[in-house]
């Protein structure tokens, strides 16, 4: 296949994929953007797994819900590559699964087979290594927690008392855990979820982020006096030189994977 036909096939895939997520879907075609592979992944929800249609692209990973196999999805979630970071799980009785960390939301996923399980993190981690080494891209330091499935607890994880219809169910946003409404009733601004709204938080977290700002602030405090006390000196150590990242361009990838 020369590059010419290469170009038009991976537009033309790109495409198919654009037009199934409908109107709804942001647009997906860009220059140097090239399709991977693609394949039916379940993730684990608050209440149970559930189908989902992945597309691995050399710099995106997109995912939907399925409503029409092979040809209609919805609910588009675009991540970028350099903001995934992947974590293997040990696998049970068909499970096949490992956790996807992104700044904003984590999640365990599983695959089929363990041999998909493996084809689908060894091109993930691939195409975000390249994508990195060819971009200006930095990877992510700050990646959320996963939230443990409703299934798994029947009281709450701070206080201890059973959930029932109007004690319900809520998800620390800091550590995961399920609790109740007395238990997470604080609100924090959480930057790698969302910089300016309030995110729920349970007690314990909040006790701790409390102390940690209370530590943070003496700290500071401390630092400011001693830079005032030694402006003179601080001004002649000015570095000589400074270190900068320098990223290789990756070579064109012409394969893909296709796991459906």
């Amino acid at each position: 296949m020369n590059q010419l036909t290469f170009e038009r096939e991976n537009r033309e895939r790109i495409q198919a994929v654009e037009n199934s997520f409908g109107p709804s879907g942001r647009p997906l075609s860009k220059l140097g953007r090239v399709l991977v592979g693609e394949g039916r992944l379940y993730k684990q929800g608050r209440k149970k797994r559930q189908p989902k249609a992945f597309f691995l692209f050399n710099d995106v990973l997109v995912y939907g819900s399925v409503i029409l196999n092979g040809h209609w999805y919805k609910k588009q979630k675009i991540i970028p590559l350099e903001d995934i970071q992947l974590e293997d799980m040990e696998d049970g009785v068909l499970m096949n699964q490992w956790l996807i960390r992104t700044p904003r939301k984590s999640f365990l996923v599983s695959a089929p087979s363990y041999e998909e399980k493996q084809a689908w993190m060894n091109h993930i981690q691939e195409c975000r290594s390249s994508w990195l080494q060819g971009s200006s891209c930095q990877p992510g330091s700050n990646f959320a927690v996963s939230w443990i499935p409703d299934q798994a607890a029947y009281k709450c994880m701070r206080c201890l008392d059973k959930f029932t219809t109007t004690r319900r169910r809520h998800h620390c946003r800091k550590c995961g855990f399920l609790v109740c409404n007395s238990c997470s009733k604080q609100r924090e601004v959480i930057d790698h979820i969302h910089p300016t709204k309030q995110q729920r938080v349970c007690i314990l977290c909040h006790v701790r982020s409390q102390g940690q700002s209370r530590d943070n602030t003496r700290n500071s405090s401390s630092e400011d006096d001693l830079a005032t006390s030694s402006d003179e000196e601080e001004m002649m150590h000015i570095p000589s030189s400074w270190h900068t990242n320098t990223y290789a361009y990756p070579k064109p990838m012409h394969h893909r994977f296709n796991m459906i």
